[in-house]
C-alpha cells in the first residue's frame, strides 16, 4: 500500500524540540475536555431582548472551572467541527463584515483551544470564508486540522492533518478528520481543489505514521463524524467504528449527530458532547509510567451540563463590542408578517412556512415545480415587523437554490419516498398517521414523542396539485392530478424543479433513493441561484410584506392534502399533540 503524505504544522516542531522525549517514570493524570457542532452559539444573548441562550460564555466559566481546579497545563480542549455557522454572529462575520478580524479565531484564541477538527458547516462557508479564517486560526495557535480532506493536486491533506502539544508532561498527538460524506449535501464549488476520503480508511494508517514520527505518549483523534452503528455501514457516522478498531488512539472525541454520548473501555474513550453548547464534555486519563513505559492507562468520561445563565462576564465584556455590531445587523427592519409562521404546521398539511419556501423557489425562473421541507423542527416567528434576525428562524442554513431536471414520474417516486419517511400506513382512526415513536429525542432534549425520521427531509411539493392517501402504501399513495394552473401532469415530460443545494448534492438521500446519481447531478442543473435567506431578503425587499393570501396562491403553488380528510385530519390532530403538547 502506497503511503499517504500527512500535512505536518511547523507548529508542532515548534512546540516539541525533540522526538527522544522520555517519560519520567510516575503518575500522570490528563483532563481532556471537548466541544462540538457549537454552531455559532457564541455570544449568550437572542440579540432581541433580555432572554439568555447557550454560549460560548457559559461553556467557558465550566472550562475554566476545571482548568482552575486541575491546572491550565493539565487540561486539553479540543473542538470536533462545525463552528462557522448557525447562528446571526457567523453570517455577520462570514459575509457581512469581511475586513474586520473574523471573531471565531478571537474567540478560540481567548479560549486557548488545543486543536480544532474542521466540520461540514464550515466547508459550506466556502473557500473565501473558511481559507480566510484558517489563517487567523493558525496566528491563534488552533488551526482546522482535516486529514482526510486531501488536495487533488498533489495528494496531501489540504488542511494541517494533526498538531503536537504538551500537557500534563505529556506529549500529545491530536489528529483531525472532517465528515467524509461532504460531497452527498455541498455543492463541489464549495470543496474545489480536494475530496474527502473516508475516516475508517484511513486512520489508523495516520496513527501509526504519527506514532512512529513524533513518538507521542498520548494519541488524540478529533473527528467531524456521528457515532453510527460501528459497523462500518454509514460513511458520514464513523466515530464508532474507529472506537471499536483502530488502535493506538486514546481518545477519539466526535460529533456531528448532536447527541450526547459518553464511554470509555480499557485502551480508549469517547468523548461527544452533543451540539450548541449544551454540554462539555469531560474526561481524565491516568498513567502509570515505568521503566520509561507507560504500564497502566485508565479513563474516566462524563458530561458537564452548561447552565445558559452562568455565563463569563469577562469573556461578555470582552467581546461586547463585537456583539453589538452583530446585534445592530441582525435588528435591522426588513418588512413584516401578516400572520405566525410555524414550522410544526407543516407535518400535518399546506402551511404558511413551507408555502413561503415554496414561493420563493417556485419564483426563481425556469422553476416550473419546487419541493421543500421545513428546516426548523418547532420554530416561531411572530406577525408583526420583520427584523434580519427573522431570516434566521425563518431559514436557518447557508442553501443555495438549484433548479434541476427531473422526469413527472421521478417527481412522483420522490414523493412517494419523502412521505415514506414522515408517514405511516393506517387503517383505522386509531392509527399514528405521523411516522413518530415513544422516546426522548437526545439532539433536541426532547421528551415524550419524536419522529422516527429526520423532519428536515420530509419534503413537500409545489406547481402541481397532488393528495397523499394515508391509507395507502408506498408507491400508491400520491396522486398528481395537474400542474397548478390547471393544466396536465405528464409524468414522462421532463419538468425543472427547484430545489436546496443540500438536497441536490445528495442530502437525505432522497434523489438516490430514486436512482438519481448525484455524482452526476451537473448534468441535471439548469440554474444556480444564491442562498435561500437572500432570495427571501430580496422578495422582502420587493414586496415588503409576507401575507399569506399571497404565498399561498394555488394558481402558483398548487395545493396538497392528507386523504381521506375525515380519517387523517384527526389522527394528524392527536399526533401532533403527542409531539408538542396542546
Amino acid at each position: 500500500m502506497k503511503a499517504r503524505i500527512l500535512a505536518i504544522p511547523v507548529v508542532c516542531l515548534l512546540l516539541l524540540g525533540s522526538c527522544g522525549h522520555r517519560l519520567k517514570d510516575g503518575e500522570y493524570t490528563l483532563t481532556v475536555l471537548s466541544t462540538n457542532d457549537v454552531h455559532s452559539t457564541w455570544f449568550d444573548s437572542t440579540y432581541t431582548g433580555g432572554d439568555i441562550k447557550q454560549s460560548l460564555f457559559a461553556m467557558n466559566y465550566y472550562i475554566d472551572s476545571v482548568r482552575t481546579a486541575d491546572g491550565r497545563g493539565n487540561v486539553l480542549l479540543v473542538d470536533a467541527g462545525d463552528c462557522l455557522q448557525g447562528d446571526n454572529a457567523a453570517y455577520y462575520y462570514n459575509y457581512v463584515d469581511t475586513l474586520t478580524p473574523h471573531l471565531f479565531p478571537r474567540l478560540i484564541e481567548y479560549m486557548n483551544y488545543d486543536a480544532i477538527a474542521m466540520g461540514n458547516h464550515d466547508v459550506e462557508t466556502g473557500h473565501p470564508v473558511y481559507d480566510r479564517v484558517q489563517k487567523d486560526l493558525i496566528r491563534a495557535g488552533a488551526p482546522f486540522l482535516a486529514a482526510n480532506a486531501i488536495r487533488n493536486d498533489n495528494g496531501k491533506s489540504y488542511f494541517p492533518a494533526y498538531r503536537m502539544v504538551v500537557k500534563a508532561g505529556l506529549r500529545i498527538a491530536v489528529l483531525g478528520y472532517n465528515n467524509a460524506n461532504i460531497k452527498a449535501w455541498l455543492s463541489e464549488e464549495l470543496w474545489s481543489g480536494m475530496h474527502f476520503e473516508s475516516i475508517a480508511s484511513r486512520i489508523q494508517q495516520d496513527v501509526d505514521y504519527v506514532r512512529q514520527r513524533e513518538q507521542p505518549d498520548v494519541v488524540v483523534a478529533a473527528m467531524h463524524s456521528a457515532c453510527g452503528q460501528g459497523d462500518g455501514s454509514i460513511l458520514e457516522a464513523e466515530a464508532l467504528d474507529a472506537f471499536n478498531l483502530v488502535k493506538g488512539v486514546d481518545w477519539l472525541i466526535c460529533g456531528h449527530d448532536h447527541r450526547p454520548y459518553v464511554e470509555n473501555r480499557d485502551t480508549t474513550a469517547l468523548l461527544n458532547s452533543g451540539s450548541h453548547s449544551r454540554f462539555v464534555g469531560h474526561g481524565k486519563m491516568h498513567l502509570t509510567v515505568s521503566g520509561g513505559k507507560v504500564v497502566k492507562k485508565s479513563f474516566e468520561t462524563d458530561l458537564i451540563p452548561v447552565d445558559a445563565s452562568k455565563a463569563d462576564p469577562v469573556m461578555r465584556e470582552h467581546f461586547r463590542k463585537d456583539f453589538e455590531a452583530v446585534r445592530a445587523f441582525t435588528l435591522q427592519k426588513v418588512g413584516t408578517l401578516k400572520a405566525d409562521l410555524r414550522t410544526r404546521d407543516a407535518y400535518t398539511g399546506m402551511s404558511d412556512y413551507v408555502n413561503l419556501v415554496h414561493t420563493l423557489c417556485i419564483g426563481m425562473a425556469p422553476a416550473q415545480i419546487s419541493i421543500a421541507a421545513p428546516l426548523t423542527y418547532n420554530g416561531t416567528v411572530k406577525a408583526g415587523t420583520l427584523v434580519f434576525n427573522d431570516l434566521f428562524t425563518i431559514y436557518p442554513f447557508e442553501n443555495q437554490l438549484y433548479v434541476i431536471t427531473m422526469t413527472g414520474d421521478e417527481v412522483v417516486r420522490y414523493l412517494e419516498a419523502s412521505y415514506d419517511r414522515w408517514i405511516r400506513t393506517v387503517s383505522k382512526p386509531a392509527d399514528h398517521v405521523l411516522k413518530i415513536e415513544p422516546k426522548d429525542n437526545p439532539r433536541n432534549q426532547q421528551k415524550g414523542w419524536s419522529f422516527v425520521d429526520r423532519p428536515y427531509n420530509f419534503d413537500s411539493a409545489a406547481g402541481i396539485n397532488y393528495t397523499v392517501d394515508v391509507t395507502k402504501p408506498r408507491g400508491r399513495r400520491i396522486a398528481v392530478h395537474s400542474m397548478a394552473d390547471g393544466t396536465a401532469f405528464d409524468p414522462s415530460r421532463t419538468y425543472n424543479v427547484a430545489m436546496t443545494s443540500y438536497r441536490a448534492s445528495g442530502g437525505g438521500n432522497l434523489l438516490g433513493e430514486i436512482g438519481i446519481d448525484t455524482d452526476l447531478i451537473d448534468e441535471r442543473i439548469v440554474a444556480r441561484y444564491p442562498e435561500i435567506r437572500n432570495i427571501l431578503f430580496d422578495y422582502l425587499k420587493e414586496h415588503g410584506t409576507i401575507d399569506p393570501a399571497l404565498i399561498g396562491n394555488p394558481a402558483v403553488i398548487g395545493s396538497w392534502k392528507f386523504i381521506p380528510e375525515k380519517l387523517a385530519a384527526p389522527a394528524l390532530a392527536r399526533d401532533l399533540r403527542l409531539l408538542f403538547g396542546d
